[in-house]
């Protein structure tokens, strides 16, 4: 009974070559992880700009209603002011947002007033919709 052997050259010959292929695979895995871990940086920066410019526009709805509650009116025109509300909301070096604008919308017999801030991130495509938040003031009645 004869058995064979296999000659450390003859397995070193069958096995040439796998080992660079499992170093590409594992390169092109470990390429593919990083790539999709730039992704989610990348979602999670605009979601913070996002949340970011949301926090802005309150800020600004909320400086209009101390405004109407101050002067315990709601009839505020966006464009009056030095700087007009218009011009605040516009400005994103001043607090504002990019492409911001304020419309109120009062009814002085309720006082109630509906302020809407609207905005368009620059990163948003022009038929995608506008950002909006909207404030509902409600000034007391007094006689």
């Amino acid at each position: 009974m004869k058995h064979q052997h296999s000659t450390p050259s003859s397995a070193r010959a069958s096995q040439s070559g796998v080992a660079l292929i499992e170093v590409l695979i594992s390169i092109l895995l470990f390429s593919l992880g990083i790539l999709g871990l730039i992704g989610l940086q990348a979602r999670a920066i605009s979601l913070s700009i996002d949340a970011e410019d949301r926090n802005r526009a309150a800020l600004i709805a909320n400086d209009i209603a101390t405004t109407m509650w101050t002067t315990r009116t709601v009839a505020i025109d966006p464009a009056a002011g030095s700087p007009s509300w218009n011009a605040r909301a516009s400005n994103p070096q001043a607090g504002g947002l990019p492409g911001g604008s304020v419309t109120i919308t009062a009814d002085t017999a309720a006082k109630t007033a509906d302020i809407l801030i609207t905005w368009r991130p620059p990163q948003r495509a022009s038929s995608e919709q506008d950002s909006r938040l909207t404030t509902r003031v409600a000034l007391p009645l007094t006689p």
